[in-house]
């Protein structure tokens, strides 16, 4: 697969791709948490329950290899690097996190020449990869289906606010959280919803008694959200 470049960025191995029927009406493109990479997602998908219609193309990238501050320099996949955290705060990197939204908005584009217009993209994500699709989401020019964030966090809110297109008010967000997460405190995840109704968004929270992981619950509840925002009829296989 050829990946458009934006100011000399790329992806240093193709994304996996998964397709639940032919001829995609609707793309996700969903990012992996800090240390792992695309193939973290690749298995929830046969447990969303979609219908065969619309199809939907799944898109898993894998996160540039980086130093991790936070993690003594460690070389890993990382969206962007993490200089210091504690449950309840982060510092990070805020030029590694743009470049991370120019490489998402490299899969955008390729979608969209692809016959997958934005406004049937949804971005996806865990943990660290979730805080991109917020940013990425959130603050592109065109408009897109929606936003899952689960685990996650804003990590600058000055770079979200300061980006911020008064048009995505009106995009779907998903955001879920376990209750027990000692890696990204829930108080991090109601930030992020709370900063997003500050900007008059009106996203969907969920809690689950859970660590820093996904359940089978949370995956239900992400399928039936998907069947909405998606247009699609029934409960699923």
């Amino acid at each position: 697969m050829s990946l458009p470049h934006s100011a000399g960025l790329h992806f240093d191995t193709p994304p996996i791709e998964l397709e639940t029927g032919p001829d995609p009406r609707f793309s996700v493109i969903w990012m992996h948490g800090l240390g792992a990479d695309g193939g973290d997602f690749e298995p929830i998908v046969a447990e969303l329950a979609l219908p065969d219609t619309p199809a939907l193309r799944f898109i898993f990238p894998h996160a540039p290899y980086r130093a991790v501050t936070c993690n003594g320099g460690y070389v890993m996949r990382a969206w962007y690097d993490i200089i210091s955290l504690a449950p309840d705060s982060r510092q990070i990197d805020e030029a590694g996190l743009l470049e991370s939204r120019a490489l998402i908005r490299q899969l955008i584009e390729q979608e969209t020449a692809r016959g997958v217009p934005s406004e049937r993209i949804i971005l996806a994500g865990f943990s660290q990869g979730g805080a991109v699709a917020y940013v990425t989401g959130l603050t592109h020019p065109a408009p897109l289906a929606g936003i899952i964030a689960l685990s996650t966090y804003i990590p600058s809110p000055r770079l979200l606010i300061e980006g911020f297109e008064a048009a995505r008010r009106h995009i779907p967000v998903f955001a879920a959280h376990g209750s027990d997460d000692d890696v990204v405190s829930p108080t991090l995840g109601l930030q992020a919803v709370e900063l997003l109704r500050q900007l008059g968004m009106a996203p969907e929270w969920r809690s689950y008694e859970l660590p820093h992981s996904v359940s089978l619950e949370e995956i239900a509840d992400i399928g039936a959200w998907l069947r909405r925002v998606c247009g699609m009829g029934g409960t699923g296989r």
